[in-house]
């Protein structure tokens, strides 16, 4: 990052990924840091985040403790954190809508790299714009990150596996991709004509309401705010619980964290 990161912040960086490489616990980088290494742009972070896979997060949380640090599970569905005072790690091994689970397939393809001189993986660019897609609340919105990860990544991009990550919510993926052709009109090109022709034929083909015999509202998919409306007033059925991403329970505690965000 542009500006210098306190060195007691930088050494409990480095402790926490040593002590997982010492446990051959397999983690990878992702969030700010990981947008510069793919982009070349930085800004300002307050944390560094870190994807493990699901099966992996209980050990994981026990190596860090037993390193000396305190950790927390504060949603059991997608986060973990690792703290040295005031600071801390997110551990993240799923997205708050339950989708983009972190699995082996990420590891598959995730480059290696350092980070603070320490060997580590980076989040492959799939990923990134996999789960970066789906966040869009009112104080938060990936889009950018998404446009600037199709404007330097696009031309090596492997957009078959993107399109697949995406899956039955391609249509998210059509968002981004409608938007960066506004975004850089001159850059157009950067996404192959053949992605932008399979996804708006997907669409095409996709222009009666669904057949379902109850609505879903996938807004929630989203935005876990903006969209309740539609779930407790509207008679909409809540995506997450539908696609089975994610169980009433943790729906419950990931709505009633949004108290813990207001002023």
């Amino acid at each position: 990052m542009k500006a210098v990161l306190d060195p007691r912040i930088q050494a409990f960086y480095r402790r926490v990924m040593t002590t997982l490489n010492e446990r051959r616990l397999p983690f990878m980088v992702a969030g700010a840091y990981a947008l510069r290494h793919h982009t070349g742009i930085s800004r300002q972070t307050k944390d560094l985040d870190l994807f493990a896979m699901r099966s992996d997060i209980e050990r994981v949380l026990e190596a860090l403790n037993d390193a000396g640090f305190k950790t927390e599970l504060p949603f059991a569905h997608w986060l973990a954190k690792v703290y040295d005072g005031e600071d801390f790690i997110d551990i993240i091994f799923s997205s708050g809508n339950g989708v983009a689970t972190v699995d082996e397939d990420f590891f598959t393809h995730a480059p290696h790299g350092t980070c603070f001189d320490v060997p580590i993986r980076w989040c492959p660019v799939e990923e990134m714009i996999w789960s970066k897609a789906f966040v869009m609340e009112r104080e938060r919105f990936d889009g950018a990150d998404v446009a600037h990860l199709f404007h330097s990544c696009g031309d090596s991009l492997d957009w078959q596996r993107l399109i697949e990550r995406f899956g039955a919510h391609w249509r998210a993926l059509l968002a981004h991709v409608v938007l960066f052709g506004f975004i850089y009109p001159n850059e157009r090109e950067r996404i192959p004509h053949w992605v932008v022709d399979e996804l708006t034929e997907r669409m095409r083909r996709e222009t009666s309401p669904s057949t379902e015999n109850e609505p879903v509202c996938g807004g929630t998919l989203l935005s876990r705010q903006q969209f309740l409306v539609d779930i407790a007033e509207r008679g909409y059925l809540d995506a997450r619980v539908t696609t089975g991403a994610m169980t009433e329970t943790e729906v419950d505690d990931w709505t009633a964290a949004i108290l813990q965000k207001e002023p």
